[in-house]
């Protein structure tokens, strides 16, 4: 027991001391999904103003999904777009679980927490206020059991 108490109490260091280093970050974002059923018409949207393009940013998803998600992977689709209007559309995967069911995110009680990364280092082209649009692009819809979504956007170290 004395070992899961070290790393309760390490964890809870770690996280006291990043919400402490809130310097970097430029959003931080997570919405309620009304009746935790996520549709395609309802995507999570956030802004970021880019006044240096030279720096880099780590661009993430906040996710939370309940032990009732099917799925032990979720697609999302992603829009960056720019001043000029022009739209950057990506698709991408993320694990959830590990091949015996087992959650990747953290839990508390029937809730499974994530910060699933989308772009790593990532330059935005230019100066300027870029939307950065994220929806769920799975084949049920709506998909259930997500209960909160956001972005999280920070300066690269």
């Amino acid at each position: 027991m004395h070992f899961f108490k070290r790393i309760f109490f390490l964890g809870l260091t770690l996280s006291v001391l990043q919400a402490c280093n809130t310097d970097n970050v430029v959003v931080d974002s997570f919405e309620k999904i009304p009746k935790e059923t996520w549709s395609y018409i309802n995507p999570i949207k956030a802004s970021v103003t880019v006044t240096d393009s030279t720096k880099a940013y780590n661009i993430y998803v906040n996710f939370r999904h309940t032990s009732d998600y099917k799925y032990a992977n979720i697609w999302l689709r992603f829009h960056i777009i720019g001043p000029n209007k022009k739209d950057i559309p990506l698709r991408q995967e993320f694990q959830l679980a590990e091949a015996d069911g087992k959650w990747l995110g953290t839990g508390s009680g029937n809730l499974y927490n994530y910060q699933l990364i989308f772009k790593d280092g990532y330059k935005f082209p230019g100066n300027g206020k870029y939307t950065l649009i994220v929806e769920q692009n799975m084949r049920d819809n709506p998909l259930k059991a997500i209960s909160d979504v956001g972005l999280y956007v920070e300066l690269a170290k």
